[in-house]
């Protein structure tokens, strides 16, 4: 609930600046021009300053790096306005030498300047922990494509593929590592296929041949009881979703029997929009439901059923619950508390164990 405040005064926090700044920038704000200046990047800065170590934390996501670029820009220019512009005829003028004279205001905006430039050299001190890995940001000291072997059950595997590539992000998809009658396998759900079990070996190969993988590691240890009855979970899991595609393709086929579908419009939607197990609205939404998920869905929902507490995904606009334009994007699993990312010392202890 915390979470979900806070979310939400930030939310309203944003859309009140975006929208006194939108209303600055088309001259319908009835202030003094430097003093508009300077509250405007005042207001950006407390914010964003406020967000950063969070932001921060979330370098990997597109959108938690525009948070700081795009107010970090903006206020800069604000407050080298308020630098640039006149005195105003009522302003006290203070004349610190000979040759400078500076108002309040102008002092107000070099202090602004000053503390912008701050916040962009925590930036980039923060950027350059990170390396590029496909088409997004990770850590230098990420353990890249680690040896299958070195994985154990409740391992987070998140892949790139061809969502990462499209966000322009390093990674794109999710599978959860299980143990399933004696053998390692990932559990996860596909746009084609649903949810699926799959083998650990190949789905390590899989992705070595088309990209990468980086895997995430519980904070707190799965238990002998988590790992007892996560086959039975799964095998619950797996009988739901095939449940609901059945349900769901009775529902289309009765649907298109009472409107006299034509044959070849059936046909085309069934190629085009199948009844996979797949959740395609929680792709857009963030919601995760209990009987059809995406991957990172699949793998939140057994994470939940095992009693495992992540941070809050898909709460939705202004943190409501609503789930609305907040999809659960994989990449930002790689900033969640109940995880940590394999490293090169996991690496090196894997090799020391295993030479």
């Amino acid at each position: 609930m915390f979470t979900r405040l806070t979310k939400t005064a930030q939310s309203l926090a944003y859309l009140a600046l975006t929208y006194i700044s939108w209303k600055w920038f088309m001259g319908d704000l009835d202030w003094n021009f430097s003093i508009a200046c300077l509250s405007l990047s005042a207001l950006w800065l407390a914010l964003t300053y406020y967000d950063s170590r969070e932001l921060f934390r979330n370098y990997f996501d597109v959108l938690s790096r525009l948070k700081v670029i795009l107010p970090l820009a903006f206020g800069l220019v604000l407050s080298a306005l308020a630098l640039a512009a006149p005195n105003h005829a009522t302003e006290t003028v203070l004349h610190l030498a000979p040759a400078v004279t500076l108002t309040p205001t102008k002092i107000f905006a070099l202090v602004e300047i000053v503390g912008w430039a701050a916040l962009y050299f925590s930036y980039r001190r923060n950027k350059s922990r990170y390396t590029t890995q496909g088409h997004g940001p990770l850590p230098q000291n990420a353990w890249v494509n680690p040896d299958p072997g070195a994985l154990q059950p409740g391992d987070l595997i998140l892949t790139s593929g061809r969502v990462a590539k499209r966000l322009h992000e390093t990674v794109g998809h999710g599978e959860l590592v299980i143990e399933l009658d004696g053998q390692m396998r990932t559990w996860s759900s596909f746009m084609d296929k649903g949810a699926v079990v799959q083998s650990l070996a190949d789905v390590a190969a899989s992705n070595l041949k088309y990209g990468h993988y980086v895997a995430m590691r519980l904070t707190t240890p799965l238990s002998d009881e988590q790992k007892t009855i996560t086959p039975a979970l799964i095998a619950i899991m797996l009988r739901q979703n095939a449940q609901w595609k059945a349900a769901t393709q009775a529902k289309r086929a009765a649907f298109f029997k009472r409107f006299h579908v034509p044959g070849a419009l059936c046909r085309l939607i069934e190629s085009k929009l199948p009844v996979s197990g797949y959740d395609w609205w929680g792709l857009f939404t963030g919601r995760v439901a209990k009987d059809h998920w995406t991957c990172i869905g699949a793998c939140l929902e057994l994470c939940s059923r095992l009693g495992i507490k992540t941070n809050d995904y898909g709460t939705g606009v202004l943190g409501l619950g609503t789930g609305l334009f907040d999809p659960i994007k994989p990449v930002r699993f790689l900033g969640d508390t109940a995880f940590h990312l394999l490293d090169l010392n996991d690496k090196r202890a894997f090799e020391k164990k295993n030479a």
